[in-house]
């Protein structure tokens, strides 16, 4: 019998989901806690935010492109935060419901 989702985030050590999602921040936790739909949604945005900044900073002056810089790599790292915090709230949460 194939475990559940959630036996699956309870038996996840969190601190390796958290790390997996901080380091490479694409979501590389989602795939090792096999949350597939979380996975492939933060690759959308992940990928939106690069097409944005390559978009938006065509053309630009050597001072603005370097603020774009600064705020392409401000955004991915909100992004690696926000699911880091949320692979240790699933993983916690998984297990007081078990």
């Amino acid at each position: 019998m194939a475990p559940t989702k959630r036996e699956i985030l309870a038996a996840s050590a969190g601190w390796v989901a958290v790390t997996l999602k901080v380091v490479p921040s694409l979501g590389a936790g989602y795939l090792y806690q096999r949350c597939w739909k979380a996975y492939w949604i933060t690759s959308a945005l992940a990928t939106t935010w690069f097409v944005l900044g390559g978009v938006l900073g065509h053309g630009a002056e050597a001072a603005e492109e370097i603020q774009n810089q600064w705020i392409g790599f401000l955004g991915l790292v909100a992004l690696a935060a926000g699911t880091a915090v949320e692979a240790g709230l699933a993983v916690k949460k998984s297990r007081q419901h078990n």
